[in-house]
């Protein structure tokens, strides 16, 4: 599971900071997590490859959250893409992109699916055979999501030598692997657990952004591999967190913490700061592992 953050500030993109957005590759998939501006410019420099972008997921309709995606939309069209775009978001989304593109009459050349979003309890949104995603209801000032997403079991590994021992054919090696029992040259029957074990443990991440502390979220992402939360202000500006509806880096912290997550990875901070170390020092005060997002850096889970 690889985490790339194209930009991790808040409010407006400067020189050196770009607003929200990120690519996460799980389990054979590379999602978009929202799209601010500047986005694309972004995924060219860390040479993304754009037709491997199938599901784009926008938290909520705050420009720096999703006002680079019509121009994305707009490039995906002009490099005569093929491949079909699912967009997941608030409702209004779709309206929103749509109107750009009648009026620009540059209708898309290839399929784009809008999956708008109203509930405000946690619900499944997505789902194949590898990975699920489920929302995270967030209190901010216009609705919002956050985004849990989960790589399903995967296949259990074959113990060659206990599954020769016990006499089974090598045709029957991937229904094991798949967790059937089967029969071996006897015909006895054999307990998958006695000759496989358990593949690789299934990795998750949680992205909560834009929000103020809400701790209704823990139970949906208890045990959170990775948790990307925002922290906007520091302690000493917890009123304007109350004010806007932000998080600070403590508030982000107690979750991670109340919500046994592995690591919480901070970010969306405000720009009235000259340094992003203090966000990792606070946090650090209520839970030990902390990591700070940064406009192109990589995190490897």
């Amino acid at each position: 599971m690889n985490l790339t953050i194209l930009g991790c500030y808040s409010a407006t993109p400067r020189t050196l900071n770009n607003t929200t957005s990120q690519v996460l590759e799980i389990n054979n998939h590379m999602f978009l997590i929202d799209c601010g501006e500047g986005t694309q410019v972004e995924l060219r420099r860390h040479k993304i490859k754009f037709n491997r972008i199938k599901h784009i997921f926008i938290s909520h309709l705050h420009g720096d959250h999703f006002f680079g995606l019509v121009g994305l939309i707009s490039t995906f069209r002009l490099l005569t893409r093929e491949t079909d775009l699912h967009i997941y978001g608030p409702k209004g989304i779709k309206e929103i992109v749509t109107l750009q593109m009648k009026l620009a009459d540059s209708w898309t050349n290839y399929n784009l699916y809008f999956h708008e979003l109203t509930s405000k309890k946690t619900e499944l949104i997505f789902e194949d055979d590898k990975v699920e995603v489920h929302t995270i209801p967030l209190n901010h000032r216009v609705y919002t999501n956050g985004y849990l997403f989960k790589e399903k079991e995967g296949p259990r590994k074959l113990q060659k030598y206990l599954a020769e021992d016990a006499n089974i054919n090598t045709a029957y090696y991937r229904k094991l692997t798949q967790g059937f029992d089967v029969e071996n040259e006897d015909g006895v029957l054999i307990k998958n657990e006695s000759v496989t074990k358990p593949g690789e443990k299934p990795k998750s991440y949680a992205f909560c952004s834009d929000t103020m502390y809400k701790e209704d979220i823990v139970p949906i992402i208890r045990n959170t591999d990775v948790l990307y939360h925002e922290s906007t202000f520091l302690d000493q500006h917890a009123h304007i967190a109350v004010k806007t509806k932000h998080a600070t880096a403590k508030e982000a912290a107690n979750i991670a913490k109340q919500a046994n997550v592995g690591t919480l990875i901070l970010g969306h901070y405000s720009t009235r700061y000259g340094s992003i170390e203090p966000f990792k020092t606070e946090a650090e005060d209520v839970f030990d592992k902390v990591q700070l997002a940064e406009d192109g850096k990589v995190f490897c889970f």
